[in-house]
């Protein structure tokens, strides 16, 4: 099942066209996304057994770059992100593969729609395709091999980062270079997680101005899904909502001869196998 933020609506997407959640349902499920995501499987079990009329015939293709689509979840109480989670992209930077997952966040403010401009707030900022994780159950101290039974289900994201501010002083300042505003672009739609076998067996790429740049697979990670929700949650608590962005591969602007930054007219399409695409216009 597809759920999407539509006009602040809760939406299932289909292939022949759009199912208000709240309208549909009598009221029985919210129009708010994030109380939807809450009692997903509630969810999904109404919408096989009562096969709601689709109202809206919009197609998911028809629906990319729709400037309606806003984020998947709306209020997430905890925002995860991994670095240098792909081997190719640790390679291309110069970095040893990490023994454990680097985990640093990205601010709530940053959070914005698939399809939202990104204002560019300096000559160096950059681009980072990422598989998003979206919490589904809250989750403690769970198992690897249980671990994908806490996801909600999967989305496209953007971990756009101001290079300059990132590498500026002794640590690093990632969680605020990567949290300026409309860094965080998530969509177009929550994929639940029954409908992608393998997490991390997906094509994974995105272009500027029709020039791909990025082009890998999830299996190019060096810790996968299910053993990143695992450590985050022998530590903290994870609950429904929370997003994890699983780091990015290879071919960020950094990484080009010479250095590729975004900039004013700048058009960014991001991609992941079964999940869409988000487009994003740099202003």
């Amino acid at each position: 099942m597809r759920l999407a933020n539509l006009a602040g609506r809760s939406t299932i997407v289909t292939n022949d066209g759009l199912i208000d959640v709240a309208t549909s349902s009598q009221g029985a499920f919210s129009a708010s996304v994030d109380k939807c995501i809450g009692q997903l499987d509630k969810l999904q079990k109404w919408f096989e057994t009562a096969q709601p009329q689709v109202g809206d015939a919009l197609t998911p293709e028809e629906l990319f770059g729709d400037p309606r689509l806003g984020p998947v979840v709306t209020s997430p109480q905890q925002i995860f992100a991994i670095g240098i989670n792909y081997r190719h992209h640790a390679e291309e930077m110069g970095r040893a593969l990490p023994e454990e997952p680097m985990v640093f966040t990205k601010f709530i403010s940053a959070l914005c729609g698939p399809n939202d401009e990104l204002p560019v707030p300096s000559a160096t900022t950059d681009f980072e395709v990422e598989l998003v994780v979206i919490i589904g159950a809250s989750a403690r101290n769970v198992l690897e091999e249980n671990a994908l039974n806490a996801v909600a289900g999967y989305c496209v994201g953007q971990d756009f980062s101001e290079r300059t501010l990132q590498m500026k002083g002794t640590p690093a300042q990632f969680s605020l270079a990567k949290s300026f505003r409309h860094f965080m672009p998530i969509g177009p739609w929550l994929t639940t997680a029954d409908e992608i076998t393998n997490p991390n067996k997906l094509s994974i790429r995105c272009g500027v101005n029709g020039v791909e740049y990025q082009n890998s697979n999830t299996d190019d990670m060096v810790f996968g899904v299910a053993r990143l929700v695992s450590y985050l949650s022998n530590i903290v608590e994870l609950r429904p909502g929370d997003v994890i962005f699983t780091g990015s591969p290879h071919g960020v602007g950094v990484a080009q001869t010479p250095p590729l930054f975004l900039k004013p007219g700048d058009r960014i399409v991001s991609e992941i196998q079964g999940l869409g695409k988000i487009e994003n216009l740099a202003v």
